[in-house]
């Protein structure tokens, strides 16, 4: 909870105030891939990616080896490449170095932005989790980082969460910082839009897209970005 901060609640009026800054780009959309990305995956990562407006692809593949990883990796990356899409590294600095990856996202486990500024250079693109602390997010953004992510917003079985903010922490981060804030957990079509209201820069999604049909699905993420969609 919000609460939980050690900067303290924020003002249920700030929310209602909150109007987005107009000279913010509008909110995209950030996939997140699947735990297998073996098999028929680059196809499917295709017509996701060619179904609508993508501007990031994050790989997220857990308990395999570096070689393993980066083997799988490098046909999504090309596949990204083509598309102008951004390909994010998941947790490991060594493997976003060693692909040349566009950049990285570290959690609270996966050490600090500087040193893997320090490591990458200054072009790659740094993202931190904050899960629902603002405090962390200040803290990630003087260290460097070039987006913070809250969440899980929503229920989700991507991962165990144990963090639930709410949208209203994505308000006040918009309002007093240029930086980008990515909003995370159990994001649909459906329940997007008080995420994209509330001022997320970037919606990342996983399994609304990838446990379907993920060309419809890009396609119904875009509609809701767009203003045509529904809201849930």
């Amino acid at each position: 909870m919000i609460d939980d901060d050690p900067l303290g609640p924020l003002d249920p009026d700030f929310a209602a105030n909150f109007v987005r800054d107009m000279r913010r780009p509008p909110c995209q959309l950030y996939l997140i891939s699947p735990l297998d990305v073996g098999g028929d995956f680059p196809d499917r990562l295709v017509r996701a990616l060619d179904a609508g407006a993508v501007a990031a692809f994050q790989l997220r593949v857990k308990d395999i080896d570096q070689h393993e990883a980066a083997r799988l990796a490098e046909p999504l990356q090309r596949l990204c490449a083509d598309r102008e899409v951004a390909f994010i590294v998941n947790d490991s600095v060594s493997l976003a170095k060693r692909l040349g990856a566009d950049g990285v996202h570290l959690g609270q486990g996966d050490g600090d932005p500087r040193e893997a500024r320090a490591i990458l250079g200054p072009d790659l693109q740094i993202g931190v989790t904050c899960h629902d602390s603002r405090h962390l997010a200040m803290e990630a953004g003087d260290a460097g980082a070039d987006y913070v992510a809250f969440g899980a917003f929503y229920p989700t079985t991507t991962k165990e969460v144990q963090h639930h903010p709410e949208p209203i922490i994505l308000s006040w981060w918009s309002a007093l910082f240029e930086l980008p804030s990515v909003a995370i957990g159990g994001i649909t079509p459906g329940n997007a839009s008080p995420l994209i209201a509330a001022g997320a820069d970037f919606l990342a999604v996983s399994n609304a897209v990838w446990d379907g049909d993920e060309a419809a699905a890009v396609q119904a993420f875009a509609a809701v970005l767009a203003g045509k969609g529904r809201a849930g």
